[in-house]
């Protein structure tokens, strides 16, 4: 797996466990299995591996993130993406959400 650039330009090594945390709180409690939640994890692991890429942007991770998690569960992802993209009100959510709603259009 590539290394993962961080927003502030510092370098680490591609942590799988990291990853896993992440999806498993934005899907707590969310009527998925823990099958579904392998999938998704080794399908966004592919995906990146796929850039072909030494080193991959934290962000570019999220994005594919946010694009798995809204094929699997629509309340995970917008959980997800609430921390990802740091919404700072209700209106952020809002947002989102309308543009979640047009996706599926």
């Amino acid at each position: 797996m590539p290394r993962v650039i961080k927003s502030d330009g510092k370098s680490e090594p591609y942590d799988e466990a990291k990853l896993r945390r992440s999806l498993m709180h934005a899907l707590q409690k969310r009527p998925v299995t823990q099958e579904q939640i392998e999938t998704v994890l080794s399908d966004i692991q592919l995906q990146i591996r796929r850039l072909g890429e030494r080193d991959v942007k934290s962000r570019t991770i999220g994005e594919i993130v946010m694009q798995s998690l809204f094929a699997l569960d629509h309340v995970a992802y917008v959980r997800f993406a609430s921390v990802y993209q740091d919404f700072q009100d209700v209106e952020a959510f809002r947002r989102q959400i309308e543009q979640m709603q047009q996706r599926e259009h």
